[in-house]
């Protein structure tokens, strides 16, 4: 019986060894210090961003209207867009300043339109179901709007009274002139007194 010969591997060579072989040293390096994107890459759509801008001008939150509409981007690419293109950015802040007012006027159409509920009271003979309006809801909902409204834009919907002195940022002089008057009319009686 003839031998067979034995089958040797070939070790490989470093280039085949290198995972970027046939590739110059300085694209290895490039390719090396940039990390990978992964992903499927955000491409800005101007018809997405009217209907962002359309949608924030009614009230609606941005992270709701990601959400809830097919084909809408994650709330963190708006974001990135907006970063990258200062016009988008100022459409979106003209758009939530509209929408404030929008939720501002929610707020007084909730507290003028009843919502009816079913509430249960407990009774001597068992429970009772009765139908009223909710106002306890209702107070919450146009409370957390207003709230909300006075930390998105509190110059326009805060509580906060400023008083502020002069422009040029000198501060607000007081000067307690009742007592010194007051001072001065009593020594004018005393005086009075004396003499007389």
């Amino acid at each position: 019986m003839p031998e067979t010969a034995k089958k040797t591997r070939k070790k490989p060579t470093e280039a085949a060894k290198a995972p970027n072989a046939g590739v110059s040293t300085s694209d290895a390096q490039k390719a090396a210090k940039s990390p990978k994107k992964t992903g499927r890459p955000s491409k800005y759509d101007p018809e997405i961003a009217r209907q962002i801008c359309e949608q924030l001008s009614e009230g609606i939150p941005l992270r709701q209207i990601c959400r809830d509409n097919e084909g809408f981007p994650a709330w963190r690419t708006v974001y990135d867009w907006m970063g990258r293109d200062a016009d988008l950015s100022a459409s979106i802040a003209r758009a939530r300043d509209i929408g404030y007012d929008a939720l501002a006027e929610e707020c007084l159409l909730i507290a003028d339109t009843p919502q009816f509920g079913q509430k249960q009271v407990m009774t001597d003979e068992g429970t009772a179901t009765t139908i009223e309006d909710m106002l306890g809801h209702r107070k919450l909902q146009i409370e957390t709007r207003l709230k909300l409204l006075a930390k998105f834009h509190p110059t326009k919907y805060g509580d906060k009274t400023i008083v502020a002195g002069d422009p040029n940022g000198a501060p607000i002089k007081t000067e307690e002139t009742s007592s010194g008057r007051l001072f001065e009319i009593i020594r004018n009686l005393e005086m009075t007194k004396r003499a007389g």
